[in-house]
């Protein structure tokens, strides 16, 4: 096959031994890309002569395109050779297939104790270091409500009134359905282990305790964390991203007080109305299951949860509510002021405000199971 041009001619030959390409002319940048469509089109599993003996000139495009050919041929396994190029042909070809980029090696990850131990102590470095900036917003927090206290006007109302809005208004539906749930489960489980020692009745002191002691406020900071501190964090990622916060700086508004407190604030009043939400929600689904399972009516139920459960049973519950609403608020804003300028950033700093908040709210619940046990309550 002959294609002819008026500056240059490419010649392609199927040998026996390979593919022979020849070159005759000259060659210059307008001519790169038909010389690599002619490159393109040779297969790649058979050795390759690049015949130069008549090509009169070719500059650095046509190296290039050379140069790239026969890179693909030799990462394939084929020999490439290149006859009767000038001197200075030569020389341009060398210099433009070292200046190829090529791919560097990944690298081997690291095996051995040592990498474990490095790895280790890195993480171990950055909790603590993420535990003082958590520390840090919650004082940065505490500061500024003090001084909103102090000079009320810089207390921005609205906004509290519409984060009260979004996080507990808005958060009713979803805490009262899974609490009914959880209520229902509960006195079914509690109904079926209870019914082989004929001890039915206790199922009401099982319901009563597990959601107003435990699982009630527990629920709703879980159900909270997921939902708001992953919003919190979107929110204010989002204002830094677009260079909001700095421009806030820049007009004389303290960001603290115009995007942590109210937010803090406001789930810090909230939580524990939830948490009464989800405790009389949860009762009512533990009631309707035991009147459905067991046939205790709704009157024996109500006389046994006031004869058998004590009113501090609602106490302990509510009173992890501020401490829950606290830490969950701190990091979803702590989070959010974390995020760099990219929307990976964003998406893995809400990730990862959802996780911590919610394993946060564990752990202090785990400690104010200890604490309670310990004072007797």
């Amino acid at each position: 096959m002959i294609e002819s041009q008026p500056e240059g001619r490419i010649t392609t030959i199927a040998e026996a031994e390979g593919n022979r390409v020849a070159l005759s002319g000259r060659f210059a940048v307008r001519d790169v890309m038909r010389v690599r469509g002619v490159l393109s089109d040779i297969a790649e599993d058979r050795p390759l002569v690049l015949d130069l003996q008549d090509a009169d000139w070719i500059d650095t495009s046509i190296a290039w395109a050379i140069a790239l050919k026969r890179q693909r041929l030799e990462a394939a396994g084929m020999r490439v050779s290149v006859t009767g190029a000038s001197e200075e042909a030569t020389q341009l070809l060398a210099t433009v297939t070292e200046a190829l980029p090529r791919p560097e090696p990944e690298p081997q990850p690291a095996r051995g104790i040592s990498p474990m131990i490095e790895a280790l102590g890195r993480n171990v470095s950055a909790g603590f270091a993420t535990l003082a900036e958590t520390t840090g917003i919650l004082g940065l927090f505490l500061h500024r409500l003090f001084r909103s206290v102090v000079h009320p006007r810089e207390f921005r109302l609205t906004a509290l009134v519409h984060h009260c809005e979004a996080a507990g208004l808005a958060a009713v539906p979803i805490v009262a359905l899974l609490s009914f749930l959880i209520g229902v489960v509960l006195a079914f489980q509690g109904a079926t282990q209870l019914r082989q020692f004929g001890a039915e009745v206790f199922v009401v002191d099982l319901i009563a305790i597990s959601i107003l002691r435990e699982l009630g406020i527990l629920l709703t900071a879980i159900i909270v964390a997921g939902r708001t501190a992953s919003a919190y964090t979107a929110a204010i990622g989002s204002m830094k991203m677009r260079e909001e916060i700095d421009a806030m700086r820049t007009l004389g508004i303290d960001p603290a007080s115009a995007l942590i407190v109210p937010r803090v604030l406001a789930l810090v009043l909230m939580l524990p109305i939830l948490g009464l939400i989800a405790n009389i929600s949860g009762l009512l689904g533990g009631a309707l299951m035991s009147w459905v399972e067991l046939g205790i009516s709704p009157a024996m139920f109500r006389t046994r949860l006031v004869d058998g459960t004590d009113v501090s049973q609602v106490f302990v519950g509510l009173v992890k509510a501020p401490v829950f609403a606290a830490i969950i608020g701190v990091i979803g804003c702590q989070a959010g002021l974390r995020v760099s300028g990219t929307a990976e950033s964003l998406g893995r700093m809400t990730s990862s405000a959802v996780v911590a908040a919610i394993f946060a709210v564990i752990v202090i619940d785990a400690l104010f199971s200890i604490f309670f046990a310990q004072i007797g309550v």
